[in-house]
């Protein structure tokens, strides 16, 4: 019997993403998933909108100028088998019903890590769970994608996670990381993703970039079951960023990490939270997070790298300030002074 796989998304004010994510997840070639959408309290109304898309009462209308145009269209067929449940309910495994898309209203912004644990904690429940695919709501995947990401896992000797070849949605001839990114715990700057910006035609050595991670970008990955139930779930306190890096620095070296270089997700990275990229500046927001969690996961791994990325965070602080970003400048200022909370 093939493995069965539960896609976890998380939405928040992403609606149009999740949307065209899920046109292009409903034609895996694969045999055995379920996709679970977490919504974390979106102020869209993007529960209405993913209601009304997948019973059938609203048509896919695919993004005007999108490159990939043909990974999500023609629009799949509708009404699709769906429920919507609380968290709780879902959190206790939702009614004997096997819908093949749920929807779960968080209740409120879970982050990252919470609205992700939602969902684990649904496919844990049912009790049949072999994979959780942790896949961002603004990529769009290609039809072999799974297929590809468990045939690889399954064939990694040992315990492993895996991650996907990821490209550019905006950009698909360019790639955006090549499974996962490095983490400097002397400044706690996780690297640029390996492999960024190689042209994605550029054949590489899989098996190099595997040995140079150390986490795997959680836009696409792929975890067995048992690395949820050894390891436990995401680490809520980061809310939003770095969950990854502690994820794999509290399995201890337990799990390989590993990629299928031939599965492509095509991701939009980060539109919804400001997160910054070559072309766009860091918002408040994601600066907080970025610079906050820094100095957590240092203080809970490696303690002895603390004064050293204090530095680094007051060196990144000063360049914000010649930037004329007096207020990004201030807020990580704040937070090296203390501040824990982001004020919205």
């Amino acid at each position: 019997m093939t493995a069965k796989v539960y896609i976890i998304l998380v939405n928040w004010n992403g609606w149009m993403d999740t949307v065209e994510c899920l046109e292009s997840l409903f034609r895996q070639d694969y045999e055995h998933y379920r996709v679970v959408v977490c919504d974390n309290a979106s102020r869209d109304d993007s529960l209405g909108h993913l209601d009304a898309w997948a019973s059938g009462r609203t048509p896919y209308v695919p993004p005007e100028h999108s490159p990939l145009r043909h990974l999500s269209t023609p629009a799949i067929q509708k009404p699709l088998d769906f429920l919507l449940l609380d968290r709780k309910s879902a959190e206790q495994g939702g009614p004997g019903s096997d819908p093949a898309l749920l929807l779960i209203d968080g209740g409120g912004n879970l982050g990252f890590a919470g609205g992700n644990n939602a969902g684990m904690r649904y496919a844990l429940a049912r009790g049949d769970a072999d994979y959780i695919w942790l896949l961002n709501n603004d990529t769009i995947v290609e039809p072999d994608c799974l297929t590809r990401m468990v045939w690889r896992l399954r064939n990694q000797p040992g315990p492993a996670t895996c991650g996907s070849r990821i490209l550019f949605y905006s950009h698909p001839e360019t790639v955006q990381a090549l499974g996962g990114g490095r983490f400097n715990r002397w400044t706690a700057i996780s690297s640029q993703s390996l492999g960024r910006f190689l042209p994605a035609s550029q054949a590489v050595d899989a098996a190099a970039y595997e040995r140079q991670m150390s986490y795997i970008v959680g836009c696409s990955w792929l975890l067995p079951r048992a690395y949820l139930e050894e390891v436990g779930l995401m680490d809520e306190s980061y809310f939003l960023y770095y969950e990854e890096v502690d994820w794999v620095l509290r399995a201890g070296g337990r799990y390989a990490l590993c990629y299928a270089d031939d599965a492509r997700v095509y991701h939009k990275e980060g539109s919804s939270i400001g997160t910054p990229t070559g072309s766009r500046p860091s918002s408040l927001l994601s600066d907080f997070y970025i610079f906050r969690n820094k100095l957590l996961i240092t203080r809970r791994y490696f303690p002895l790298g603390l004064p050293t990325v204090y530095v680094a965070t007051l060196i990144q602080a000063g360049r914000r300030a010649l930037r004329g970003q007096w207020d990004k400048a201030w807020l990580i200022l704040k937070i090296l002074l203390g501040k824990r909370h982001f004020d919205y």
